[in-house]
């Protein structure tokens, strides 16, 4: 008998979990922007405390504002607003064309660096956890009988593939704007486009590799 959860309660609790934090937080789930902000959590510490001046919306517009007035002057030489033709109407700077409500700028800023590394901490622990009460926990060196009869037993050699993999979802994370969490659970689930076609590179390059180490090789 399979100890692993059915494909349905796999699909609830990745949904409860992405919808909570959503909650909890304003902000969208994702873990390799939060093993980036945690690795250099010095100056993500600084931006926030600099960030912290500005936690008032109104408070931000009107110090832009005042440094604009200051740059620019308010002399005979400073800009002048456009002129509308007759019988236009003049829209105001403040109403979205599309007549929404425009995003706050906190909901803008990333969570804190305390909140993804709580995020990541609580993985590992997951992990753990499950791992210890299904039995299944054990301590390894290696990527198993699978990856050793597939593609080497060599240590050297499996270490440098999985550095040399590792390097590579690094760079593809980076390149696609985010990683299989943060396009494949929050992206689809908004129905944004870009996370959708990643979301399908994501899982068309791994059956591919999956049917080339199996069949082919």
């Amino acid at each position: 008998m399979s100890a692993y959860w059915p494909w349905w309660a796999g699909a609830s609790g990745l949904a409860l979990i992405t919808v909570a934090y959503a909650l909890a937080t304003d902000r969208s789930f994702g873990v390799s922007s939060a093993w980036d902000r945690v690795l250099h959590w010095r100056s993500e510490r600084h931006l926030e405390r600099l960030e912290e001046e500005f936690t008032d919306d109104q408070a931000l517009v009107d110090a832009l504002a005042a440094a604009t007035a200051e740059h620019f002057g308010t002399g005979p030489g400073a800009p002048t607003p456009q002129q509308v033709p007759c019988g236009e109407i003049q829209p105001r700077p403040d109403v979205e064309a599309t007549g929404g409500k425009s995003p706050s700028v906190t909901s803008l800023r990333p969570a804190p660096v305390v909140t993804q590394a709580a995020l990541l901490v609580s993985i590992f622990l997951g992990g753990w956890i499950a791992a210890v009460t299904s039995g299944r926990f054990q301590l390894r060196f290696d990527m198993g009988p699978g990856f050793r009869n597939l593609v080497t037993a060599n240590p050297t050699a499996m270490i440098a593939l999985l550095f040399v993999g590792g390097v590579l979802v690094g760079f593809g994370t980076r390149l696609a704007g985010g990683c299989s969490s943060g396009h494949g659970l929050n992206g689809c689930g908004r129905l944004r486009p870009v996370s959708i076609v990643a979301t399908a590179v994501f899982f068309g390059t791994a059956v591919g590799v999956s049917f080339l180490l199996w069949k082919v090789i």
